[in-house]
């Protein structure tokens, strides 16, 4: 029975700016620009890639444990869904 290996999670929505579709993520890894991200939760299922990331309104490349980013995001996201790197 062949099946796919389990998501890790990366990180977590903590906030989510609905006026500008930007997803605030607590990371607990590596991430950096040009990964591709999956956003799951009860009404979330999101797959993309990371185009930018900011850190205190800077853009960054890279952004590691415990670094609090703002990512966009193509559809709504909810505080409390978890981020995987895909």
């Amino acid at each position: 029975m062949a099946g796919k290996a389990k998501e890790k999670p990366i990180g977590k929505v903590i906030h989510y700016y609905d006026k500008i579709n930007v997803g605030i993520v607590e990371l607990k890894g590596i991430l950096k620009v040009g990964d591709t991200v999956r956003i799951k939760g009860n009404h979330t299922d999101l797959t993309q890639a990371v185009d930018s990331m900011q850190i205190e309104h800077k853009q960054v490349e890279k952004a590691k444990a415990k670094d609090v980013i703002g990512m966009k995001v193509g559809e709504p996201v909810r505080e409390g869904d978890m981020v995987y790197k895909a």
